[in-house]
């Protein structure tokens, strides 16, 4: 994203809620038991799109499953607000996240 504030007005808007996490490196959002954040200047990491991430009980093990059925990772796990995240590009190029609650 390029434009954090504008970003977060539109979210807030949406979601009808403020962010729960507000900082210059991320912005969270929960709401109904999902999780959405916005990943400031993720544009110039790549992140052009929004990625949906399917929560799972273990990620490692889910990753390697998916590893082994042909996914690439796009991001290794890492831990961001408490949780850990990944991402995997399947065979036509979506982009799939992974996040297992902290």
């Amino acid at each position: 994203m390029t434009d954090l504030e504008k970003a977060k007005a539109v979210f807030t808007a949406l979601l009808g809620t403020g962010p729960a996490w507000d900082a210059e490196y991320y912005v969270g959002y929960e709401v109904a038991g999902q999780h959405i954040g916005l990943v400031p200047n993720g544009a110039a990491n790549g992140l052009t799109v929004a990625t949906a991430f399917w929560h799972v009980e273990d990620l490692d093990e889910r990753l390697a499953a998916l590893t082994a059925a042909g996914a690439e990772i796009v991001q290794e796990p890492t831990d961001v607000g408490g949780r850990r995240v990944a991402k995997v590009r399947d065979a036509d190029g979506n982009v799939l996240g992974l996040s297992q609650a902290g």
